[in-house]
């Protein structure tokens, strides 16, 4: 007799009903007044690993025609050392939010 697998299913922890535990987080840049396209593609670009100028650009339209993008997701420690760095930068950011 062969032995049965069995895939342990992870269950919700305590507090979070929609057992989202393993959501990733999201990094959201506003848009506003103060920040050119330039400011924001550069600061993409230093900040988020694989985002070149071209990329940031990108966002940086994205961001002032719908008032906010998503620029990153994932963990959520990396999302705040992400969100911190980009608020240092200068960038309005929303809250970070579950995906």
């Amino acid at each position: 007799m062969s032995p049965e697998t069995v895939t342990p299913v992870r269950k919700p922890r305590a507090g979070d009903p929609r057992g989202r535990v393993d959501a990733p987080w999201q990094v959201i840049v506003l848009n506003d007044d103060h920040n050119t396209f330039e400011g924001v593609a550069h600061a993409l670009a230093a900040v988020l690993p694989g985002i070149g100028f071209e990329e940031g650009m990108s966002f940086a339209n994205r961001i002032h025609s719908s008032g906010r993008a998503i620029v990153w997701s994932g963990h959520k420690e990396q999302a705040e050392l992400y969100w911190e760095q980009l608020q240092g930068r200068g960038l309005t950011m929303a809250p970070l939010e579950r995906a």
